[in-house]
């Protein structure tokens, strides 16, 4: 069983399901009306009741969890946590309330997801098809065929922000909701050149706010019934004749969520009108649904974020038989130090991307890897996975004061020590697939190499002595003996 908890902008929700004959069973679903974006500042700094409310909500959330025995659990968050300018403290005090590890994700990665539970949702394999996810802080729009994404793309358009620029205070009129389609045009200007009419047949709508708004629809017959431009035409119509989200009133949507409504109204507008659209399927599938699948994906050993690696290491041409022998090291030496099993896979990863900087130049690879690994759009990956990563590869050479905040993780540490030694050694060109070395890491670094390799090898010696040198630079002492 497994566990999904999206802390979106507007509300956070949780999922918790499991595989049954090839589709995911939801057993448990929980919402909280956060409306963490709501908190921001003029400079994006996040409130502390917003933090406070987070930190509540989270709690509960918790508490759910502790009634199920679960294989996984993951924790996904997106617009706010990546825009506030004290993450920091919400990112840290939610963990706390949650008990679990928050991934940050990048709006491409939460594309990703939301195809994925669309995919899975739908089920049909060879359908072309668009999928628009209206959020509270940003929209995502992804183009693929049954499970295969083409393209994604994050737009930082969101119903909580366009609600409050455009309707102050509630008030409606035609001439808001105008200005407020347009502007949001202008936010999908060109998306029609990265997601061509040709390249769907069909569109989703996978949002909470494009089912409210879906609803409303339905329930109250307007329009043709449906998420076509009619129908949604007839919903702002209806919307400026009421004046004022207080005294909208129609069936179909609660009170509390009409401003986030009005808002997700004239983005989907915008964008049908920009991407050529001219109806919407509202789908009860998106980013929980995609988590779960990419869970129970990940514990059959299907990993998409090894072949995400896999496909960026032939887009740039690394030769990845150079970068599979630097990993089997690294890891090699990783066991003896004791492995994390997490940073046991960040290790994996790192040492396949560390030489990905001499696409740019030789000189300084490593720091353009660093920043290339922590950029790059990786499928799979979050945003603090990839700053992980990005760190040991900027760390694999050359004086470690530049990682020395990093370092006083000795899970971190470890893994650090293991990629140099065995950059060390694939730059030696020392063939042993385990070579003679030993290393331990407790109150000092211990390094024991045998002594042919001492001998038949003697560049590779004196590195370890300019090793010896770089740990001392960060209080680590090393202790080099030959056996």
């Amino acid at each position: 069983m497994f566990a999904a908890v999206d802390l979106g902008s507007n509300s956070f929700r949780l999922h918790i399901g499991h595989q049954v004959d090839n589709r995911m069973r939801i057993v448990k679903s929980a919402r909280e009306q956060v409306r963490l974006a709501a908190g921001l500042d003029a400079r994006n700094v996040l409130s502390d009741d917003a933090i406070d409310d987070a930190v509540r909500a989270l709690r509960g959330f918790r508490d759910i969890l502790a009634q199920y025995r679960l294989l996984a659990v993951r924790v996904v968050a997106t617009n706010t946590y990546r825009i506030a300018n004290n993450a920091d403290e919400l990112l840290r005090r939610t963990q706390e309330a949650i008990g679990y590890p928050i991934e940050v994700i990048s709006g491409e990665e939460e594309g990703r997801l939301i195809y994925m539970g669309v995919a899975h949702e739908v089920a049909r394999p060879q359908e072309p098809r668009l999928v628009i996810d209206i959020g509270g802080g940003s929209t995502e729009v992804i183009v693929g065929r049954g499970s295969e994404i083409r393209a994604v793309e994050s737009f930082s358009i969101g119903t909580q922000p366009h609600s409050t620029a455009f309707f102050r205070d509630g008030q409606i009129d035609a001439r808001s909701f105008a200005n407020a389609i347009l502007a949001a045009r202008a936010r999908f200007d060109g998306a029609s050149e990265l997601f061509p009419r040709e390249s769907w047949q069909a569109v989703y709508g996978s949002s909470g706010t494009m089912r409210a708004i879906n609803e409303v629809i339905a329930v109250n017959g307007l329009g043709d019934g449906g998420m076509s431009l009619a129908g949604l035409k007839t919903l702002e119509q209806v919307l400026v004749r009421c004046g004022h989200v207080d005294r909208f009133v129609l069936p179909g949507v609660k009170k509390e969520r009409v401003p986030a409504m009005l808002g997700g109204l004239a983005i989907l507008l915008g964008a049908m009108q920009e991407l050529r659209v001219g109806r919407v399927i509202a789908i009860d599938a998106g980013l929980r649904l995609g988590a779960l699948c990419d869970m129970e994906l990940r514990a059959h050993r299907h990993d998409r974020r090894d072949e995400s690696i896999a496909a960026f290491l032939r887009r740039l041409g690394v030769d990845e038989q150079r970068a599979g022998r630097t990993a089997a090291l690294a890891l090699y030496l990783h066991a003896q130090l004791g492995a994390d099993a997490q940073y046991q896979r960040y290790l994996d990863w790192a040492s396949r991307l560390h030489d990905v900087g001499h696409v740019i130049s030789h000189s300084g690879a490593h720091k353009h890897g660093a920043y290339i690994v922590e950029h790059a759009d990786l499928p799979g990956f979050s945003t603090t996975e990839q700053a992980i990563m990005a760190q040991l590869v900027l760390g694999q050479k050359g004086n470690l004061k530049k990682i020395k905040d990093a370092l006083g993780d000795l899970e971190f540490a470890r893994a650090q020590l293991a990629l140099r030694l065995a950059v060390l050694i694939v730059h030696a060109r020392i063939d042993d697939p385990a070579p003679a070395l030993t290393v331990r890491m407790k109150t000092r670094i211990e390094i024991t190499i045998g002594k042919q390799l001492n001998e038949r090898y003697p560049m590779f010696a004196q590195a370890l002595e300019k090793e010896k040198d770089s740990w001392g630079d960060v209080n680590m002492p090393v202790a080099i003996a030959v056996a």
